[in-house]
This record gives structure tokens, sequence and C-alpha cells, in this order.
């Protein structure tokens, strides 16, 4: 099955307990993904647009809010030398607490493994250095536990999905040494479908006899007969494109399945390369050039046989080979076998059973992709000391139906992956392209419009208490959805808006799959209906242009209007469509008293304020010999207003730092948190929600927040617990609710997404009594619809003081106003708003909170050594 990715920021949990087993993030933090094109995305519109928009290009290129994208291979490499895949996070390991991963908390597990095996044992137990309890290399390792974990927990709870074929292979990996286990997890975490050289594995530490492990692995294993368990394939789709035979192995060997020069030759390295073709008289500028003169030179050299010469037996017979066939043959098996004896013994996993144990880890980790730290991740979360909310754990067997939901499941993301290769990593996909996305949408959209009938007669009969929303990210219909979003796109590229007009119209009538999208389908629907249709539509209304053009922006302001009243319809679309619906009522001469009025949202600009500031450069020399700031891009300050250093002298700071400062001396109380404060108060008065029952969302003892929070299910699933709890925020219970989850949970430091208890109480419930309750609701609301989007781009500085400028209020009796809060973003020299940011300031403001741009200039600059 290809390989997919959905990235994720990790949450921002507190880590606690024994220091050995529960250590910092930063290396985690410090492994950042590769960098991408921008991903084709929610597609946008501004009035601002100029009229070169009428050329048709008017849809850009935006980054996605909600990621979903296949990964390369990353360019790292393991200790072996061999690349490895990407870090990123799968659902579980969102929802499992923040641990650590590395050599030493593994070697900790290990040595408990170890002690655990000698208590059993007794002192017969063998030990590397002759102690009771140390850990025994080639007797226990946690990638081969976490594989057996996967597939054990599949196997009790989804063993239906397999036939009995694929049983057969897991009864006889039981029965592999732990050796021959360890071997094959461990090429399974690597980079799959190439050769590796026996010789070079580099395992000889967990591995004491290298040559029986890969004779188990390369062991031909019989296997049961046909299948009765073989469903028929529906016309044109081929849910499966692999099988297992009448028998298999583990892993695959060089002597039986290289045949061909292309394959061998691209085993060697440079300087072998380079040897080889010496011998063969064959020249190239690089390694690529040398391997295709070698072929080329291997196909057309002619042997002495190939003239006439041949070699005669003792009895008058003319042996070895006459026919031209034969020749060819000859010449590339005398070229193979020098490769191969350069090479030595190489071993290969066998595609059959590794995509076998890909649709384990698969059912196990509800995600197409995984990582090392993916199998190691739940393990170390078990053992870590911590402690986790109370919940209703439950793993139930629903998420893949049967067995062909499954293979389609599988399809439906090879699908997805060829759009996906297309418009993000094969560079500008250019008309042909978005030809081949709309092939791959035609192939599939009689079967997603049959998906989406059937999840809707789902929904109305057979899912109770919301579970259908975290159900159908299992479904092909998806994935099936997500095609036509892009193949939407792909449409206006073209310029065919009509047929996009309609395929906007076809995702909209369905509220079930990737609801999160439902305000940027609005938005594209609503200009394409304002600029364009009237010269698109198959049957015109009328010959006049301008009949024609009032006609389609009275359909455009219904489409906005329809958009503001859609519950699935974000927050952060709603601006756009309300300055799009005004503009067309100005248009269409709307009598005034008909008009809509958004003055209640009380939409504010961003403050602008300047701080002024010592910056301090660092003497270093760059590498043409200037003075310049060094390597790193973070500016540093000097802190002129808060308490000197021991030295007396003022403290060197980051440049939010000072402008916190700046703000405290005004009478401002706040945080340099940027997200954190918010998702830490999300997660205090959210707490019950949460962890409220919702089917097959906590799988394991050990999650910190349901597996759904980071997807656009979590809303729809709690839609109405969410709503009350908004509620009760908007009529001021925020204070009530902080108290009670602090007072019930903060002894114990519950393990919560986003949660951190080292904020003081005290301070939270002054910020909560100084946000005006509906705005609070707001952005909490925010929080809930599309938490994953929403974790970057919140400004800096969370600020707020106790009776602030503002007039009273008629709340201010009742203590449910005290005060006022203001965010801040701080921008030095050189610096502008990410996209991101402008979101999430535009919800600010539009729920009526304070919200500035703080500009630090530097008034002096110094030169420190």
């Amino acid at each position: 099955m290809d390989r997919f990715i959905q990235r994720s920021r990790p949450a921002e949990t507190r880590t606690q307990g024994p220091a050995a087993a529960i250590q910092s993030l930063q290396a985690q933090e410090a492994l950042e993904p590769p960098k991408k094109r921008l991903r084709v995305g929610e597609v946008g519109d501004s009035d601002d647009e100029d009229e070169s928009e009428e050329d048709g290009e008017d849809v850009p290129v935006s980054r996605e809010l909600t990621p979903e994208t296949p990964a390369r291979e990353s360019a790292a490499d393991n200790d072996d030398g061999v690349p490895v895949r990407p870090e990123h996070q799968t659902a579980f390991e969102s929802s499992l607490p923040a641990v650590s991963t590395d050599q030493a908390a593994i070697e900790e597990y290990e040595t408990l493994r170890a002690s655990q095996a000698a208590e059993d044992e007794g002192d017969t137990a063998p030990a590397r250095t002759g102690e009771k309890g140390e850990w025994v290399r080639g007797r226990s390792s946690i990638y081969v536990d976490a594989f057996n974990l996967a597939l054990d927990t599949v196997l009790e709870d989804e063993a239906h999905l397999f036939d009995e074929k694929e049983k057969c292979v897991f009864r006889q990996w039981r029965g592999l040494s732990y050796e021959a286990q360890y071997l094959y997890v461990r090429l399974f975490l690597r980079k799959t479908a190439v050769w590796h050289r026996v010789e070079c594995l580099g395992y000889h530490s967990d591995v004491s006899d290298m040559a029986l492990a890969v004779a188990q692995l390369l062991e031909s294993r019989p296997l049961p007969g046909a299948s009765d368990s073989v469903l028929p394939k529906k016309p044109g789709a081929d849910l499966q494109d692999w099988a297992l035979g009448a028998s298999f192995r583990f892993a695959d060997d060089s002597e039986s399945c290289i045949k061909t020069m292309e394959e061998a030759v691209a085993l060697l390295s440079l300087d072998e390369l380079k040897t080889l073709a010496k011998e063969a008289k064959v020249q190239g500028k690089n390694k690529a050039d040398l391997m295709r003169s070698f072929c080329r030179a291997s196909a057309q050299q002619s042997g002495l046989m190939a003239v006439g010469l041949r070699r005669s037996g003792t009895n008058g017979t003319t042996e070895s080979g006459g026919s031209p066939g034969n020749q060819d043959l000859n010449r590339n098996s005398h070229f193979l076998t020098k490769i191969l004896a350069v090479t030595g013994p190489l071993i290969r996993l066998s595609e059959p059973v590794f995509k076998l144990f890909e649709r384990v880890h698969l059912v196990f980790y509800r995600s197409t992709e995984w990582t090392e730290k993916s199998l190691t991740t739940i393990i170390l979360a078990k053992i870590a000391r911590r402690n986790y909310p109370e919940y209703i754990v439950c793993r139930s067997s629903n998420i893949f139906a049967s067995r062909h939901h499954l293979l389609e499941f599988e399809l439906s993301m090879r699908k997805e992956y060829e759009v996906d290769k297309v418009l993000e990593f094969n560079g500008p996909p250019g008309e042909e392209g978005f030809l081949k996305v709309l092939d791959v949408f035609d192939s599939i959209a009689s079967r997603w419009r049959e998906l989406v009938k059937e999840e809707g007669q789902r929904e109305e009969q057979l899912y109770e208490f919301g579970e259908g929303g975290y159900l159908r990210r299992f479904s092909p219909g998806h994935a099936f959805t997500r095609i036509a979003h892009k193949a939407a796109y792909a449409l206006g590229r073209l310029h065919r808006y009509r047929e996009e007009h309609e395929l906007l119209t076809e995702l909209l009538d369905q509220r079930l799959f990737h609801p999160a999208r439902r305000g940027s389908w609005y938005q594209r629907k609503a200009l394409l209906e304002e600029r364009y249709m009237w010269q698109a539509e198959a049957e015109p209304i009328s010959a006049d242009p301008e009949v024609r053009k009032k006609h389609w922006q009275r359909i455009a302001l219904t489409t906005c209007e329809a958009a503001l009243e859609d519950r699935d319809c974000h927050l952060i679309y709603h601006y756009d469509l309300q300055k799009r619906l005004l503009k067309l009522e100005k248009k269409l001469r709307v009598p005034r008293r008909l008009q809509h009025d958004f003055g209640h949202v009380k939409l504010r600009e961003p403050e602008e304020h300047t701080v002024s500031g010592v910056q301090l450069v660092r003497d270093n020399l760059d590498v043409k010999g200037k003075v310049g700031r060094g390597p790193s891009a973070k500016t540093v300050w000097l802190d002129e207003l808060s308490d000197p250093g021991e030295d007396g002298q003022p403290l060197h700071v980051s440049v939010e730092e000072m402008c916190l400062s700046h703000y405290r001396s005004r009478g401002w109380k706040g945080y340099h948190s940027e997200g954190g404060i918010l998702r830490t108060l999300f997660a205090y008065l959210f707490f019950d929600v949460l962890f409220v029952y919702v089917p097959n969302v906590f799988q394991t003892a050990y999650q910190t927040c349901p597996l759904d929070l980071h997807t656009d299910a979590f809303y729809p699933a709690r839609a109405s617990q969410i709503n009350h709890r908004l509620v009760e925020i908007e009529n001021g219970d925020a204070e009530r609710i902080l108290r009670e989850v602090h007072g019930r949970e903060h002894e114990r430091r519950t393990c919560v997404v986003g949660l951190n208890w080292d904020f003081d109480i005290e301070d939270l419930v002054e910020l909560v009594t100084c946000f005006d309750g509906g705005a609070l609701a707001a952005v909490c609301k925010v929080m809930a619809q599309e938490y994953k989007a929403r974790g970057s781009g919140v400004p800096d500085l969370i600020l707020w003081r106790v009776g602030g400028n503002e007039a009273p209020g008629p709340r201010d009796g009742d203590s449910q106003r005290k005060g006022e809060v203001m965010f801040a973003e701080v921008k030095s020299a050189n610096d502008r708003l990410s996209d991101t940011q402008r979101l999430w300031i535009n919800v600010l403001a539009g729920a009526g909170i304070r919200v500035a741009l703080c500009n630090a200039v530097a008034r002096e600059v110094r030169t420190v050594s």
C-alpha cells in the first residue's frame, strides 16, 4: 500500500516523573519536517482582487488548514546509513503523553523487561554480565515487543479482516526465532523495496547468528489452498494489487530475484561502479551516466562466440549456445555474476508479506503511516508514571466493518496518493497534471456518489452517540471527497467554471465528509456565481449580459446567506462572506432596510503599537568576514524595565520578553505563551467534553485526548455538549468551571492535551473574568472546530488588566467582567505576519478582543562579544 502521512504539531504537554524515563522534548522539536511546496488548499477570495482575475487565474495556492499529505522519504539516515522515514505523529501518538523515546528510554524499558524475566525464571536466567536483572541481547527488544503488540491486538479484536492464508503467515511469524523477528522488524522500519547487503546490516550486537536469522527469513513456507473469503471485485476496481500464492517467504534473496542489469548496477556504490566500468571500458560523468553506459555496453558487447567461434566437446559436438538469445544471456550472466560477487549476499523484504504487515499496522494505528517512534511510543507511554483522565476505553471492531471495506479503503488511499503526487511533489502540475487529476476523479466519481448516499443512510439508521463522525474518516468516501475537492481546484485552473460550480454544489449538498472545508467551498462557489457563471451557464436565461449578471449575483447573495447560517461553516470564513454579501447587496441595490447589518460582530482593526529598545548584536564574523548576528535568527534585546540580573545589569532577553516588560510597566499582566495559554484554558473549560464517551476514540488507557481531537470529526460528534458549554462560558461560568477542574485534577497533575499545570490558577481565573463571556466563547468555539489548525498563529503575548479603561458595563456589578484582555503580536524589523497569524487576528478582532501589532524598534544597537 502506498505510504501516507498526516502531519500534526506535537501536543504541548508537561512531562514529569523519573528523569531517566521522562525527559524533555527538545530532541523531538529539533527534528523539523522537510520543507514542502505550498499546498493546494482552501480557495480564498478578497474584494481587493484586481481585474486580472478575469483571466481565470483567481485561484490562489495557499496552505491547507488541516494538511493530510503524503511525505517523501527523509534524507536522514539511521545508524546503518540507510534512509529512514520522516518524523511525524500518528493519531495514537498525538493522543499519548509526551514521553522520551530516545535510546536511554528504550534501554530502561529493556532493563525493566529483563528484570521481570529474571524474577519469573529465577537465578537460572542468563545475563550478559552474569548479574540477575541485566538485559540480555538476543532475548528481548522493544521493537519486537511493539510489533507483536500491534499484531496481537489486531488479531484479538479484528481477525475477521484477514483470510486463512494471511492468518497462516501470522502463525509462521510466531514460529520464527527472536533474532529472525528482530531482523525483520528492523528492516521493516527502514526504507522498503530496496536490497540490503547482509554483511552491512550492522545488527551483530543484537543478532548473534546473522546467517541463521537470514536463512529463516529466506525459507520457503507453504500456504493453504485458495481462501474462501476472497470477495468479488467491483467492475473496474482493483482492490488489491498483490496476492499470496501457494508458498511465501518473509524475505527475498538476490540470487533468485535479481535478473536484469539495470537492477543489479543500481546496487553498486560509485567507487565500485567506477572499478567495474573501467574493466568494461565505459565512461560517464556521474553515477547515473555510468549506470546508463554500463547497461548499454553490456547489451551491445559481442563475445567470441558471437563471431562464429565455438567450444567443441570431445565427441565433436558444439556446446554453449549458438543462438543470439543465449549469447545475450551469457553476457548478462557474466556481468551479473561479477556485480553480485562485489555486493555479496543481499536480502529484501518480500512485498506480499510486507504489505500484509502494513495492513496490520493500518488497522492497529488507524493510520496509514508510522515510524519506529510510532511503534515504541505506546509501550513507553504505558510504563511512564503518569496519571491519566478517567474515561471508557473502547477499542471496537467496527472501524472496518468487513474485509471488503478495508480493501476499498486502501484503494481510496492509492487514488488519493495519485492526486497528491501530481499536485504536491512534481513541480507545477500544468494542464497535463490537472487533466490527470480529473481522470482520477472520473474513475471514482460514481463510487463516491454511492458512498455519500450509503453514509447518509448509516447516519440516520445505524450510528448512535455521534460515533459516525470518527468512523467516517476510515470510509473510502472520506478520501474520495478529498479527491473531489482537488478536482474542483483543477477545474478552476482549467477555466471549466460550470463543471467546477456543479462539483462544488455536490460537495455542499453532502454534509458528512470533510465538514471543515465547507466554508472554503461556499467562498469559491459565491465567487464563481458573482463573476463567471453568467458566461459559463449552459442555457442562459437571457440574451442580455446585464440580466444574466444580476441573476447570478442574486444567487451568489443567497449562497453567502446560506454559508453564514451553516453551523459547519467556521468563524474564520465569516468575515469574507459578510464582506461579499454587503458588496452584492450594494450592486443589486437592495433597499437599506433589507440589507444585512453585521455591526454586532464588532470587528476591529489591529492596533499599532511601537516599543523601542536596545538591540544587541554579537561580534561574530560570517563566512564573508563581515560582522553579523551569527547563525541564529532570534534577536537579543536589553530588558531595561524589569529587575536586573545578579551582576546588576539588565537581562538579555528575546524581543517578546522585552515587549512584555513594556506592557507590564503600563499596568498589564501577561505571558509570552503564544498558543500555550489558550490550549490550557481550552483543556480546563472543556475537560469533561474532551473525555465524554464517544465510541472508538479511546482505544488505550494512556491517552491525553480522544483520537479525533485533531480531526474535523471532533466538533460534530459532540456538538450538543460543546454548544452547551459555550453557552455556560458566555453566561460567565468560566471561573466556576476552572476552579472545579483544578480542585479535582491538580493534585494528580492529570495528563491532558495542552494543559500546563504550571500556570497559576489565580492568574487564569483573573484572565477569564477579564474576558467578555461572548468573546471567550467565540475563541473556544474556533479551538473546538479546528484544534489542530488553530495550534499555531496565536499572537505572542496575552495580556490582561483588572479595571480596564472601558466604560463600566451592566455585567461589572456581577463581577463577570472586571477588566480587559489584549493579544499582541510582536514583530521586529524585516518580520511580517504569516497566514495563520492573520487568521487568528481576524478571529480575535471579530470577537471584539483587542489585538495589537507591536513593532519593536531598535533606538540603539550595541555590539557584544
